[in-house]
């Protein structure tokens, strides 16, 4: 039976590549096909206009939620928290 599974790493500057797959796979022969992807390059500034973002399915995403009261400081809360957790 052929199984294929997708693991995802990067090759090492000493051009190594250490994988681990998992546990359920059975131990035994192997192929290994490897493909090299461009690295996706993520735009330095804006990507969409104001008016695009209030035409999008984000626009209003709370609209309808109770527990939330204030949806702009409830927003600043949450920028807070992560700012906290990305301090360590």
């Amino acid at each position: 039976m052929t199984r294929t599974i997708v693991i995802r790493t990067d090759i090492l500057p000493d051009r190594r590549l250490h994988i681990q797959v998992p546990k359920e796979i059975p131990v035994g022969p192997a192929e290994i096909v490897l493909t090299i992807t461009p690295e996706q390059k993520r735009p330095s500034g804006p990507t969409g206009t104001a008016a695009e973002l209030a035409r999008s399915a984000l626009f209003g995403i709370w609209a309808d939620r109770k527990d939330i009261g204030d949806s702009l400081t409830y927003a600043r809360r949450l920028r807070a928290q992560a700012e906290r957790r990305s301090r360590g």
